[in-house]
């Protein structure tokens, strides 16, 4: 009898044993994994051009400086005051390809009604200036293209999938984000609300 109880407290105490070290390894393996998450964070922060920033509605539009066709500087800052039709785009796009004239007829009727639009150029990821500068040549477009030749504003403004179009009012304030193409009845509609 003496013997039977001595063994049910052995295995009480092996079976205490098995599952705090069960506890334990799951406790550590949860640690291990948050820290290794931490780390991945820490470096993905430290590289140039990955860090997210937050462009929720209401949020301010981080300001850039790109160049032109000319080799001109352009923030858009120096737009502040009128509304922006901020665009991504990229020649090889075929959505690009086919908001472009309804981009081209809203700008001709409404760049005097203090309504611009910047589409920038994913130019990193395009086919070079000279198929860029073609592009704007065939399609005759005359609102301002901007060169994204590094990819970093692209990156910023989470352009992940093009065309990507960010509505911006007078004061620089995201007021609409749209994936996808956009016709002028859009942009008229994204832009009559606003100030």
């Amino acid at each position: 009898m003496k013997k039977n109880r001595r063994l049910s407290y052995v295995i009480i105490a092996l079976v205490a044993v098995i599952v705090a070290v069960n506890i334990w390894n799951t406790t550590a393996k949860k640690e291990r994994a948050e820290e290794a998450r931490s780390k991945e964070a820490a470096a993905i922060e430290n590289i140039p051009g990955t860090k997210i920033t937050s462009l929720d509605v209401g949020t301010k539009a981080p300001d850039f400086k790109l160049g032109t066709m000319t080799g001109e500087k352009v923030k858009l800052s120096d737009y502040r005051g009128k509304k922006v039709i901020l665009n991504f785009w990229a020649t090889w796009c075929p959505p690009c390809k086919a908001e472009m004239p309804h981009m081209e007829s809203f700008y001709k009727a409404n760049k005097d009604k203090g309504i611009t639009i910047l589409a920038v150029n994913l130019t990193s990821m395009d086919k070079g200036q000279e198929e860029v500068q073609k592009f704007i040549t065939d399609n005759g477009i005359t609102f301002p293209i901007l060169l994204d030749e590094t990819g970093m504003i692209g990156t910023k403004y989470q352009a992940f999938t093009i065309p990507t179009s960010y509505i911006i009012d007078t004061k620089g304030i995201i007021q609409k984000k749209m994936v996808g193409p956009m016709d002028e009845n859009t942009m008229k509609g994204f832009t009559d609300g606003i100030n």
